[in-house]
């Protein structure tokens, strides 16, 4: 069975019998292995995976985020300032960025799922958040950023009790169809980064009229995503995975708040300017 996340899809417990016993811990912080049933001299097991385990890991992920987020807000320098250099933050959300986005490829085709570059993306992602966040802070106001983090929170509870109430049922075609979809939005935002080198975008993740499209379109693709981190949690849970595999869902989940958070910045940055 494969992951469902687009960003989950290599994990080794998912192409794994799943009756299979004996998997051996790797080092902690390190990309570790699968285990090898059958070992005759012992070794170290971890537990199977647990609903706690997970909440644990995509607490340190998230929070990770935030505190990294929040540093670089308050130790680059007021951008209010005529005279301030810029350059150093748009250093910081270049390099968050490029690095983040480069993690998240590493991370979502590796085997074996590694808690140190899981972390290393949450903090990479914070960095490139927390300078975007300032700067649109600074030209919209209106408390946007606030809004942003407690809406983006209201969506992931509010997608919870709705998968847990309604017993929501993932199916190969929804699942088709939010890979899919995540798929094409990150080919066109990887297209208007390429254009706007040149001075040539269509203004599709701007804060515009034609931008709220991909804000809107991305919101509620975010929530999809959230549902298939969900579900993913739930089937890792029930097959007994061993408890390294949390980090993978934690991954996940961060990758769907972070989608939720600045498409809804976007949306909040749209309204405020009018």
């Amino acid at each position: 069975m494969q992951s469902n996340n687009p960003a989950l899809r290599r994990s080794a417990e998912f192409s794994a019998n799943s009756s299979q016993t004996g998997y051996t811990d790797p080092a902690t912080w390190g990309t570790g292995g699968p285990g090898q049933p059958g070992v005759q001299t012992p070794v170290a097991t971890s537990g199977p995976m647990t609903t706690d385990s997970v909440v644990q890991k995509t607490a340190i992920s998230v929070g990770l985020v935030m505190v990294v987020a929040a540093a670089t807000w308050y130790l680059t320098p007021d951008i209010t300032d005529p005279d301030v250099d810029l350059g150093p933050l748009v250093a910081a959300m270049t390099i968050g960025s490029l690095g983040a986005f480069a993690l998240s490829l590493v991370n979502s085709f590796k085997r074996v799922i590694s808690p140190a570059l899981v972390l290393a993306f949450a903090a990479l992602e914070g960095l490139a958040l927390g300078g975007l966040s300032k700067f649109f802070d600074a030209i919209y106001g209106d408390h946007i950023v606030m809004q942003a983090v407690i809406g983006t929170f209201a969506a992931f509870a509010g997608t919870l009790a709705a998968y847990k109430f309604f017993d929501i049922k993932v199916g190969k075609k929804f699942r088709t169809f939010v890979i899919a979809a995540v798929l094409g939005m990150v080919g066109l935002s990887v297209l208007e980064l390429v254009l706007s080198l040149f001075n040539a975008d269509f203004g599709l993740f701007g804060v515009s009229q034609i931008g709220m499209v991909t804000a809107f379109a991305g919101l509620v693709l975010g929530v999809f995503m959230l549902i298939l981190d969900f579900d993913l949690a739930e089937q890792l849970i029930a097959q007994g995975a061993p408890e390294r595999e949390a980090w993978r869902v934690a991954f996940g989940l961060t990758v769907s708040l972070v989608w939720i958070y600045t498409n809804l910045l976007r949306i909040l940055a749209f309204f405020s300017s009018d």
